[in-house]
């Protein structure tokens, strides 16, 4: 009668036990990065290190954020793309930045969105607002529709670049209100601020972020949101349905967490679980609110049909306004 020494049944008896180790190992035993695709100090890079300080607590590993930006947040897409697939790497994804990309430039983004990614979450959503220089004498956005009408071609508005989230918002308004804007490209937000503010500019898109932290001073008006709803963060603001003008889609900023292709269903689940808790978490609540950003707590499944979704819209978009790279 064959028999099975003490050693090989210990050996055996081990075996689940080492299966569970090997993923809680592939789930980041080490620490774990959120690489962010734009600088310190945005609206992206808070909320990652307002996630990241909830996910340590939950995993019992660092959490480190890692800013890698230039090209449009193309770079930290680049960067997770090619990391491996153990789930220590993750992209915080502005997804709508991120489907306007792949939609402008293909192959060259260096990515491919939907094939080179597993998308864990949507974390949140941020609606954009279009604002003016204080001193500019308008209150509506009817008022500055009928201001701009009388000036044709006197009117102009700030974009961040050729493709950008504002450039396409700012197109989109001038076919929906029938007015003709210069469009201005700056090489960042700020400085594009600076020259609304001191009324060199007169209109931008902005996100609530950034509209709540110079509404302070008094240096800017907002018109009114491109989102479905008005926003919490300022209630008073009415959305551009209701000031009478209706965009091809609204203007709100998608951000989610992606890993890398291949990274397995186990260790996807597992964030995600984990990422809907530290969402529902009261100061990461309070955090995301004072940021004017919606919080969102979605399936694996959930993320990557919103995504694919977000690329056919800004596809029709792209087209409507005919921007190009070139």
């Amino acid at each position: 009668m064959p028999t099975i020494s003490r050693r090989r049944l210990l050996a055996c008896a081990a075996l689940p036990l080492l299966a569970s180790s090997q993923l809680a190992h592939s789930q980041g035993s080490r620490d774990m990065t959120i690489v962010v695709g734009y600088p310190a100090g945005g609206s992206l890079d808070a909320m990652a290190r307002a996630l990241a300080q909830k996910l340590s607590a939950l995993r019992g590993h660092g959490v480190i954020i890692d800013n890698r930006p230039g090209f449009s947040g193309n770079i930290g897409a680049q960067y997770v793309a090619r990391s491996p697939a153990d789930g220590r790497t993750v992209l915080m994804s502005a997804l709508t930045t991120y489907a306007i990309n792949a939609n402008l430039m293909g192959s060259s983004a260096g990515y491919d969105l939907m094939k080179d990614f597993e998308h864990v979450a949507i974390v949140g959503n941020l609606p954009n607002v279009i604002v003016v220089p204080s001193l500019l004498p308008v209150k509506t956005l009817q008022e500055f529709i009928q201001a701009a009408k009388k000036n044709p071609g006197g009117y102009s508005y700030a974009t961040t670049g050729n493709g950008s989230l504002e450039h396409v918002a700012g197109e989109m308004l001038k076919r929906a209100a029938g007015i003709d804007l210069l469009a201005v490209p700056y090489k960042g937000s700020t400085p594009a601020l600076t020259d609304l503010i001191g009324g060199q500019i007169q209109a931008m898109f902005v996100n609530t972020s950034t509209a709540i932290n110079n509404l302070k001073g008094g240096r800017i008006k907002v018109l009114a949101i491109a989102g479905p709803v008005r926003s919490p963060a300022m209630p008073d603001v009415p959305t551009l349905r209701e000031s009478g003008v209706k965009l091809t889609n609204d203007v709100v900023s998608i951000f989610g967490i992606s890993a890398p292709r291949g990274t397995s269903k186990a260790v996807v689940d597992q964030l995600n679980a984990d990422l809907n808790t530290a969402l529902r978490d009261a100061q990461v609540h309070q955090r995301f609110e004072a940021l004017g950003i919606e919080v969102v707590t979605q399936s694996p499944a959930e993320a990557r049909k919103k995504i694919g979704s977000e690329m056919a819209t800004w596809a029709k978009v792209l087209g409507e306004t005919g921007i190009t790279l070139q």
